[in-house]
């Protein structure tokens, strides 16, 4: 979504928060100038949140940590921090500090100001937040705010931290290797705003892209964007196909003709849109940094280039991730074969599954790969609910995959363990999935010629 606030505008990108969507997460944050690391107070650092971390310090985005929940019972703070630092090999800087944790939970400490915030009404549930400036040296004034037992347990921790964290940086902050830390309560509405206006003091203009060895500005003259996202049926009664393009440099105007790097044709960009949470707005024109939305009528591809004519552009495709799970999906109604064909591969094409055919076998029967089982789960409800098709869905044992990328022998004449399947994907590429690394090992020692490739090297092309 996008809004205005205090003279700056702002795209969010919301983010699936379970691993097995991780994939999702990994193409949205292609698109991002700045990541905000939501940690839970109590559970500390999860596992996606590991996986996508790695994602964030490649890019050397700049990492902002909210440590939420803390009107909840939560873990030691110094704990917290001390996880953060050793877990991503990132300094960290408390810009606020917590003053208790769950219904003791007072406010927090703004180092910066050297003041108190507390609630409004003195207890949580409020959505306004008050701040009374207090010099740590009051201890009449603290007590009252605070109480005694509090107010001694604050001194001390603030005089640990400023004597023994990390100094504040900002060019450290901008290059992903120091993260600002907030404490607050995101359900209480206690915090969120003084986060988002240090946010705005502390994070980048919109990054530069890689086009091959040119690296594009946002001040780059021409528009130029790329495909991060595709999703079909956002409104059921429209049965649209939106692809989401992050603008990488230039202005889009409504009305100009652009050109399609992948397709390697002119196209009119039609009814572009940004969000709003459920709302939709159709724009005449957007900037570097924004997220715009344009009807597909299934051209695109996520990692597709889309630029002014003339413009010799082309972005960096975006890695997929190798599937661990497959299955065998078997159309049961031959009267919906359309809709079983449209169905699966408009959600493949998404990027929720990947789609894998037996080469001769037309479309009855594919293979379907996925990072997480919830996708399963997924894939059924929205063939039922968006497509009207029911399907017969067998789990397999395969959780490997590899590339063909040469071989001396035809591939249906290769020498292969029972449970090793040779497929292709949606592109005509052949692959080879296989129930176990030994199975690979099998493949390679009886089949001279034959080379593989890990899955993790091919890019959507």
């Amino acid at each position: 979504m996008q809004f205005e606030y205090d003279g700056y505008c702002i795209n969010i990108l919301d983010t699936p928060g379970h691993q097995d969507f991780s994939e999702d997460t990994y193409r949205t944050l292609t698109a991002a100038d700045s990541v905000v690391m939501v940690i839970d107070a109590a559970k500390g650092i999860e596992p996606q949140t590991r996986k996508l971390f790695k994602v964030c310090a490649m890019r050397h985005i700049p990492i902002f940590t909210f440590i939420n929940k803390m009107d909840r019972e939560a873990r030691d703070s110094f704990e917290l921090l001390d996880e953060l630092e050793k877990e991503f090999g990132i300094g960290t800087y408390p810009m606020n500090w917590p003053i208790g944790c769950g219904t003791d939970f007072k406010g927090v400490f703004d180092r910066e100001n050297r003041r108190i915030l507390t609630f409004a009404d003195s207890h949580a549930g409020s959505d306004r937040i008050e701040a009374i400036e207090c010099d740590l040296t009051d201890t009449e004034k603290l007590d009252s705010l605070i109480g005694p037992y509090m107010r001694e347990a604050l001194c001390d921790e603030i005089e640990l931290l400023d004597g023994a964290s990390f100094d504040f940086d900002l060019e450290k902050v901008r290059c992903g290797e120091l993260s600002p830390v907030f404490f607050g309560s995101a359900l209480n509405n206690f915090g969120v705003e003084p986060f988002l206006e240090n946010f705005l003091k502390m994070t980048t203009e919109p990054l530069s892209y890689r086009s091959g060895e040119e690296l594009i500005a946002p001040t780059t003259e021409g528009f130029s964007a790329f495909v991060f996202k595709i999703q079909a049926n956002m409104n059921k009664a429209h049965r649209d196909r939106i692809a989401f393009m992050r603008i990488v440099s230039g202005r889009f105007d409504r009305a100009q003709e652009y050109f399609h790097v992948q397709g390697k044709k002119a196209i009119k960009l039609s009814r572009p849109q940004q969000m709003m949470a459920q709302e939709r707005a159709v724009v005449d024109e957007a900037y570097a940094g924004d997220i715009i939305g344009v009807f597909d009528p299934g051209i695109f591809s996520i990692g597709d280039t889309i630029c002014e004519k003339g413009m010799k552009v082309e972005y960096a495709g975006i890695p997929t991730f190798a599937p661990e799970h497959f299955a065998l999906v078997e159309q049961i109604d031959s009267l919906k074969r359309k809709q079983f064909d449209k169905g699966i591969t408009q959600i493949a094409q998404e990027g929720a599954i990947q789609m894998f055919f037996i080469p001769g076998s037309g479309m009855e029967r594919v293979y379907v790969g996925v990072v997480g089982m919830l996708q399963f789960d997924v894939l059924q409800f929205r063939m039922e609910s968006e497509y009207g098709v029911k399907y017969h869905k067998q789990d397999t044992s395969h959780c490997l995959v590899r590339f063909v990328e040469e071989s001396e022998t035809e591939l249906k004449n290769l020498n292969l363990m029972q449970t090793t399947k040779w497929v292709q994907d949606r592109r005509g590429r052949d692959l080879l999935i296989f129930t176990a690394e030994y199975e690979i090992n099998w493949a390679l020692d009886k089949n001279p010629g034959l080379v593989l490739k890990e899955f993790s090297q091919m890019q959507e092309e």
